[in-house]
């Protein structure tokens, strides 16, 4: 009997659709995402916010050393959710064709072309033998000829334009605040509060600006840059200062 032919067998040496047309590999992909570190991304008019929880696993681990997200090229980062190990091949990845389309064309690589070439691999990682889906969904943000811009691509390759979206074990939470308060007029400054109060949201304990990571992408410049600790911790102040301030009569 062949093994396409026993029962819970979908899921084994190769990706391949059970009789009602499920990838169990991708689903299972998918649910190491969502056990992932919660990150996010707002796109505004005056720019690109990534944010990233950091989680330790030892009070003795270096948390300086840790990073969910990463510089693609000047203009353009990610924020990375599952499994980390994962995301380095599919960033360098990145970079390299970041760099390959400004060696041929003389121009920063559009975020949605970049986008779409690493949503290919990971599609290809779904069709053959021998090997597993790419555990990790991304956040890609950025500023190019269009604007600020905000792309996911999930386990399955697939990819949407965003405004604002959160992924990760904290995801659903953030996105209820984000849908709820996200307006296409922001500034980089409410920008940068509005994913603090997300992080906050879905941190447990007290946030420390320890626990985040924030890179930002301003429009102005289109120059990726990671804010430091005391950076971080500064707007983290300012967010509580406002949830402690009396409402105006």
């Amino acid at each position: 009997m062949s093994m396409f032919a026993v029962p819970g067998a979908y899921d084994r040496a190769i990706t391949v659709f059970s009789p009602d047309g499920r990838l169990f590999q991708v689903e299972y992909a998918s649910e190491t995402v969502k056990r992932g570190a919660t990150v996010l991304g707002i796109a505004s008019p005056e720019g690109v916010v990534l944010a990233a929880e950091e989680r330790a696993g030892s009070k003795l681990q270096d948390l300086s050393f840790m990073w969910k997200i990463f510089q693609i090229d000047e203009h353009v980062g990610t924020a990375v959710a599952g499994l980390s190990c994962d995301a380095h091949i599919l960033v360098d990845q990145a970079r390299i064709y970041a760099q390959s389309n400004k060696l041929m064309y003389d121009e920063p690589i559009d975020i949605e072309i970049l986008t779409r070439r690493i949503g290919e691999i990971k599609q290809l990682y779904t069709q053959h033998a021998g090997v597993r889906p790419f555990g990790i969904s991304m956040l890609f943000g950025g500023v190019d000829k269009k604007g600020s811009r905000l792309f996911w691509t999930d386990p399955s390759g697939a990819f949407f334009a965003y405004r604002a979206w959160a992924i990760g074990a904290g995801g659903d939470a953030a996105n209820e605040i984000l849908e709820a308060e996200y307006r296409d007029n922001l500034t980089m400054d409410e920008a940068l509060l509005l994913g603090m109060k997300c992080m906050t949201k879905v941190l447990e304990g007290k946030a420390e600006p320890q626990k985040i990571r924030v890179a930002i992408i301003p429009r102005e410049t289109g120059k990726f840059q990671k804010l430091p600790v005391e950076e971080v911790d500064k707007y983290l102040r300012r967010m509580d200062a406002g949830k402690k301030a009396p409402a105006a009569k």
